[in-house]
């Protein structure tokens, strides 16, 4: 095949990535019947100067093709990467989670999202339960919410009293610094959004019943107890952000560019580069002249309703 085949052959490629991920934010525009025009309006006037649709994937796209350059050179050298995202409720950590796994392998990349603890968990070292989720070699793990629950919601809500939020300050950077030693690469990310926009954000989906299993009780206090919330941020931030493990802050306010500088600022972190990869060929097809497909009973497949 001459190169310039090989050229428009990536070109369509790309084409058809390009008109997937279009597919999937229409599938995205089109689920939500009953969020008001007048929501849609509103938010548009907030973000006057969102990234053009096109270039936004195009740019995604770039960026998952690396994402896919880090996770073959996790798997080639046994590199282990655990990443923290935390923020504000509706500030974009899930949206950024879902662009970063869209193209990867999940035996290699994997999302730990834990529930609130069991009576059990609870008699346990509070780290207990997040350490059996810990990468192994080879392997990313993104941790939807993390041990700094107790830093937050835990401490905000008052499912944790001051003493054991001051063990909590106490022992994280020394907890964080074992986990460095023994070979994780540790990476914490918080998606920061102002106050206008959380609310915005919540009103869209109280306005829509496909996001409103989104709002949960404790999201809703957390618009109650806003400068609450800031106030534990701030001590979080000042007590855990150590040369070892620092935070990064991710402005979330417009979704696009959050995600974007969210991969861009992780794939900078990590000293990847490609590796080296076995000529893969498609083996012929094996045909038995004896062998007859029998056909299936009519009752074994799914209707084709459309």
């Amino acid at each position: 095949m001459s190169e310039a085949e090989n050229t428009f052959q990536g070109m369509d490629w790309i084409q058809a990535e390009l008109e997937d991920a279009f597919d999937e934010d229409f599938e995205l525009e089109v689920s939500d019947p009953a969020l008001s025009t007048e929501l849609r309006k509103i938010y548009r006037d907030k973000h006057p100067n969102q990234i053009d649709r096109k270039a936004y994937f195009v740019a995604l796209l770039e960026l998952q093709s690396e994402l896919i350059k880090l996770q073959s050179w996790v798997e080639h050298t046994g590199e282990k990467i655990a990443i923290v995202f935390e923020g504000r409720d509706s500030a974009g950590k899930g949206g950024a989670i879902k662009r970063i796994m869209q193209r990867l392998n999940p035996r290699v990349c994997r999302v730990v999202a834990l529930p609130k603890p069991n009576d059990r968990q609870r008699t346990q070292w509070y780290f207990q339960r997040y350490v059996e989720h810990l990468p192994a070699g080879g392997e990313i793990v993104l941790f939807d919410r993390s041990w700094y629950n107790r830093a937050g919601v835990e401490r905000v809500m008052g499912f944790a009293d001051k003493e054991q939020v001051e063990t909590f300050f106490q022992d994280v950077p020394e907890f964080e610094r074992m986990l460095l030693r023994s070979g994780i690469r540790l990476i914490k990310f918080w998606f920061s959004i102002g106050d206008e926009e959380q609310q915005l954000r919540f009103s869209m989906r109280v306005h829509d019943p496909m996001k409103q299993w989104k709002l949960s009780p404790m999201d809703l206090q957390s618009r109650v107890r806003w400068e609450e919330y800031t106030k534990a941020k701030e001590e979080m931030f000042m007590r855990t952000s150590t040369p070892d493990a620092p935070w990064y802050v991710v402005d979330g306010n417009d979704k696009r560019r959050a995600r974007l500088n969210c991969i861009s600022h992780l794939l900078s972190l990590v000293p990847y580069h490609d590796v080296p990869f076995e000529k893969i060929e498609l083996p012929e097809r094996v045909f038995n002249e004896d062998y007859e497909r029998s056909d299936l009973p009519k009752e074994l497949y799914v209707e084709e309703k459309y």
